[in-house]
C-alpha cells in the first residue's frame, strides 16, 4: 500500500518507519508507562518513490526538519493512543511534503500609484510645517 501525496507522488508505506516513545502531556496514570508518542521517519535520500527534482525541492523547503543523513522526522504526541498519534504524524507528513512540492507563484511587479506618491509628499509637507511651527526662537 502507498500513501498518496499528490498526482505525481505516492510513497510506499514500506519506506516509512514509525517509532513509539514516551510522550509528555495527557495520559493520566499511563503517561510514565506507555509509549504513545509516534515519530515517523522517512529516508529521503534512499527513497525510490521520490524523483531527484522532488528530492531537491523537499530538501530546500524542509531543510530544518531533515537530518544530515537525509532523514525527515515528524512526531505527534497530541493524543493518548499510539494509533491516533500515528495517524496525526502521517497527516502532518503528507501536509509537509505536499507543501514543499507546491510551486511558488511568481511575484508580479507593481508600481506605486501616482496618487499615493502625491499623498505621501503632502503628508510629509504637512508634518514638516507642523514641526516648524513648534520651534521656539530667541526673538520673543
Amino acid at each position: 500500500m502507498s500513501i498518496e501525496i499528490n498526482g505525481q507522488l505516492s510513497i510506499p508505506e514500506a519506506e516509512l518507519e514509525f517509532l513509539p516513545s514516551r510522550a509528555g502531556g495527557p495520559g493520566g496514570q499511563n503517561v510514565n508507562k506507555v509509549e504513545t508518542r509516534m515519530t515517523l521517519r522517512f529516508d529521503l535520500d534512499h527513497s525510490t518513490a521520490v524523483s531527484n527534482d522532488q528530492r531537491a525541492r523537499i530538501r530546500e523547503k524542509l531543510a530544518s526538519r531533515i537530518s544530515r543523513e537525509g532523514i525527515l522526522q515528524v512526531s505527534s504526541q497530541k493524543f493518548r493512543t499510539q494509533q491516533a498519534n500515528r495517524e496525526a504524524a502521517l497527516e502532518r507528513f503528507i501536509e509537509l511534503i505536499r507543501g514543499a512540492l507546491e510551486r511558488d507563484t511568481p511575484r508580479k511587479k507593481t508600481r506605486v500609484p501616482r496618487a499615493a506618491k502625491v499623498k505621501r509628499r503632502d503628508e510629509k509637507r504637512r508634518l514638516s510645517l507642523k514641526k516648524r511651527d513648534r520651534v521656539v526662537t530667541d526673538d520673543d
